[in-house]
């Protein structure tokens, strides 16, 4: 071999070496990011699978039993379309509801972890059977809101009540009720190393899942298990956040998918077994199925929004102590509701609701004053 070609290939190997080091300390880097930046709690919208320029659906349209409303402010007419039935109708809407458990494969050079919702929790149920048994599907709990009782139901039955309670106090029969839920066989998704990573994250090692990814699974395990536009499928996750461009942490999501005359609403929450950490036990979900119940398939948006944006309820209160949840001890468990904002925060008349309040549980608020 000449001596040019030998330094030739010396100086070949130099600079792979080199371009390898590099890209491995970018790939490492890149698997960092989610973890060594500070944890942000938010939740999100995922952008419907529908046309979004057009006007809120009729409700006679849907097959998911909803209900289109209005309110003026500041000269403007808003106009929304919610799940259920009008509260003047004074009669009670129940959704069926499906439980799908989605257990999360992460998976590390040779080491996998695993996140499972069937994780036995430390009062003996799992983290499935703790979500069922909660005060978002049992209607034990009687909900008195500043010496007015809403009724003995479930969790946002009872915040839907209040938020419309200048009806309700005289239709008493209008409810929203979750069916159910059934619990459908368990899913595993198994992230590939660029979707999917660990981290610690409020003070735990959690799973870490790219929203995009994780919402591109969903359409075919809906169709798979056959649930039909009418019924209301949740994705539960245990210990997972999702993240978005490498930025922590998502506790939940709500969108829709499918065709503009059949739409499929759908959530995702994760279940968080650490106290005092974000998303803690049911907390993301009260959150997602508040939103859905206000806006299920996503259409406040493009010149359908309200007057502080696109009808979140839950979002503005996450800046809140405990993340805007409330405590609630049912079957002697604590569990996390997160505070909802009412329809007079995005700018309906106070009186709509009870007490003239702003939020379920009475928060000093403004409208828009936390943002949407």
């Amino acid at each position: 071999m000449s001596p040019d070609l030998r330094y030739f290939r010396l100086l070949s190997a130099l600079v792979l070496l080199a371009c390898t080091t590099v890209i491995a300390t970018a790939q490492a880097n890149d698997e960092m990011k989610v973890s060594n930046e500070p944890p942000q709690a938010r939740f999100t919208t995922m952008p419907p699978r529908l046309r979004t320029d057009i006007a809120v659906p009729a409700a006679s349209s849907l097959p998911l039993t909803t209900w289109n409303g209005s309110f003026t402010h500041a000269g403007r007419t808003y106009r929304y379309n919610m799940v259920g039935t009008a509260p003047s109708a004074n009669t009670n809407t129940t959704i069926p509801v499906y439980i799908i458990p989605v257990k999360i494969v992460v998976t590390n050079g040779t080491t996998k972890t695993t996140f499972n919702p069937t994780h036995i929790l430390s009062n003996g149920n799992t983290v499935i059977q703790n979500t069922v048994d909660s005060p978002l599907f049992d209607s034990t709990t009687t909900y008195t809101q500043h010496g007015v009782d809403v009724g003995t139901t479930q969790y946002i039955d009872a915040f839907q009540r209040a938020n419309f309670w200048g009806t309700v106090k005289t239709h008493t029969n209008s409810h929203l009720h979750l069916g159910g839920p059934t619990v459908t066989a368990e899913q595993t998704l198994s992230p590939p190393a660029q979707y999917g990573k660990t981290g610690k994250a409020f003070g735990f090692t959690a799973g870490l899942v790219d929203i995009n990814w994780f919402d591109a699974q969903l359409p075919t395990i809906i169709s798979n298990l056959g649930i039909a536009p009418h019924a209301f499928p949740i994705f539960l996750t245990y210990d997972v956040y999702l993240t978005e461009n490498n930025q922590c942490c998502i506790g939940g999501y709500h969108s829709a998918e499918g065709s503009l005359s059949a739409p499929q609403s759908y959530a995702q929450a994760s279940y968080v077994d650490h106290v005092g950490a974000f998303s803690q036990d049911v907390s993301a979900l009260s959150h997602e199925i508040g939103e859905w119940a206000d806006d299920p398939l996503v259409v406040n948006i493009n010149g359908n929004n309200t007057p502080c944006g696109i009808l979140e309820n839950g979002d503005p209160l996450v800046g809140k102590p405990n993340y805007g949840a409330y405590r609630y001890v049912l079957h002697g468990f604590i569990y996390n509701l997160q505070d909802l904002v009412t329809l007079p925060y995005f700018g309906a008349p106070p009186s709509t609701t009870v007490n003239d309040w702003l939020s379920f549980q009475g928060e000093s608020l403004s409208v828009c004053s936390n943002g949407s």
